[in-house]
């Protein structure tokens, strides 16, 4: 059996979401939360009505609610669709095909409520629309609070205390000004790639609340605006920015401890799933040298992220990063220990009294039943009679407990506590034929009869 455990979910930089929850549980204010997640920070100050620019969508664009594009006055409940021309212009065409005009990009276009981009939804601000690959970019553009009431419950549960709704609304309004993904066309995206925004759709009394109680304070470290990176959940500690996006490291963004990531029923603070060894073979396909023996991690960060692991096989060793071990299992994060367990059944021959060994035989001289005695002693010495169980735990501890089960009707019992020995291996007589397993640190191996 090869077995997966991990804890935590996303990059582990910055603030765990789930671990801000458990914190306002423990009746932290929201200054708190964010004063562990981003060490050394104070709160600032922005103006809440700055411009942000989220890119949308690529590709065909259509909208309705607006009453002007640039200076060309619309008709608010008809659907407008925009498309690109050679020469980088745009042209502006109604439901019947009518080109309404023809603009150089960017297009932009308001109205005196939300906008309706087909497809999505509704939207705050005004929209801009440029010609790329083909096809067109849907941006809008929209004061930075009013961006933050589009993520907070995109981001975070509308149901979580008020106190961490406040945590995320101050941790997105920060990122939203401190990113430029998109240059001088847009400054973040709409989705995870920055963070998650959806617009009205988004917008609800208990996150709106949280926005307007921190309206305009941003995380500054040393006066300046600092990035605020955050995620689902950490399995227990955050990780240090450089181990994870590279670059140089940042004092606000270090792992530390978050004790309370694992309440309010976070699905993600620890989790785990098992396989047969063939099929972590075949995930680890072009890695394994001979046939897999299991993987050993070489490196962690300043959490039990992965940094370095080695794929151990029969025949040599590769090293892998946790990054490829996350894309070839299909892990939450980095932070996961791999444990493989082999169990075999045999059986090791009776003992018994023989012959001295100063003694020969000469079996040309041995009358038939004498003959017969020796081959009864014969077989009775070497016909396997006590079963046993033996394999490996890798990577296993030298005297670390392993417990042996027998199943008795629908139930395991406990027959034989033993250790592992060298590299992690086991060799355990058993009390009678039946079928047995191993137990070791809670983890299963897999059945095998004996006897």
């Amino acid at each position: 059996m090869f077995y997966v455990r991990g804890g935590g979910y996303g990059h582990g930089v910055g603030m765990s979401q789930y671990g801000a929850y458990g914190y306002a549980l423990h009746g932290a204010s929201y200054q708190t939360i964010l004063g562990h997640y981003y060490q050394g920070t104070t709160l600032g100050a922005t103006s809440p009505n700055r411009i942000v620019r989220v890119l949308l969508k690529s590709g065909s664009a259509a909208f309705s609610g607006a009453t002007k594009a640039g200076s060309t006055p619309l008709i608010a409940g008809t659907t407008y669709s925009v498309q690109p021309l050679s020469g980088g212009s745009l042209a502006l065409v109604d439901p019947s095909g009518r080109r309404v005009g023809t603009f150089s990009a960017p297009l932009t276009v308001s109205g005196p409520g939300p906008l309706v981009v087909a497809g999505l939804g509704r939207y705050r601000g005004s929209l801009e629309f440029r010609p790329a690959g083909g096809g067109v970019e849907t941006v809008d553009a929209l004061g930075l609070d009013d961006y933050v009431r589009g993520v907070v419950s995109a981001e975070m549960s509308a149901s979580w205390s008020s106190q961490a709704l406040d945590a995320q609304a101050v941790a997105a309004r920060t990122f939203a000004i401190t990113s430029q993904v998109g240059g001088a066309a847009f400054d973040v995206y709409s989705d995870t790639r920055s963070q998650a925004y959806r617009g009205v759709a988004a917008e609800t009394r208990a996150t709106n609340a949280a926005v307007a109680a921190t309206t305009g304070q941003i995380v500054t470290y040393g006066g300046r605006p600092a990035i605020t990176y955050f995620f689902a959940s950490s399995g227990g500690y955050t990780e240090n920015v450089e181990n994870v996006f590279g670059g140089s490291p940042q004092p606000w963004l270090r792992g530390v401890p978050d004790p309370y990531d694992g309440a309010g029923g976070d699905p993600y603070h620890h989790w785990g799933y098992r396989m047969s060894v063939a099929a972590a073979a075949g995930k680890l396909s072009g890695l394994v040298k001979g046939s897999l023996v299991g993987i050993k991690v070489l490196r962690h960060g300043a959490s039990p992220r992965i940094l370095a692991a080695s794929v151990v096989g029969t025949k040599g060793r590769t090293t892998v990063s946790g990054t490829g071990l996350q894309q070839r299992f299909g892990l939450l994060t980095t932070s996961a220990h791999f444990t493989t367990i082999t169990t075999n059944a045999g059986a090791v021959a009776r003992t018994a009294r023989g012959p001295s060994a100063g003694h020969s035989l000469d079996v040309a001289k041995l009358t038939a039943a004498t003959a017969a005695a020796v081959s009864d002693y014969v077989h009775q010495v070497l016909t396997p009679g006590v079963p046993i169980v033996y394999g490996t735990v890798f990577p296993g501890t030298r005297g670390s407990l392993l417990l042996v089960q027998r199943l008795a009707g629908r139930r395991w019992q406990t027959v034989r506590r033993a250790h592992l020995g060298t590299g992690g291996s086991y060799r355990v007589k058993v009390p009678g034929a039946g079928s047995y397993r191993v137990v070791s640190a809670g983890l299963t191996g897999p059945t095998v009869r004996a006897g």
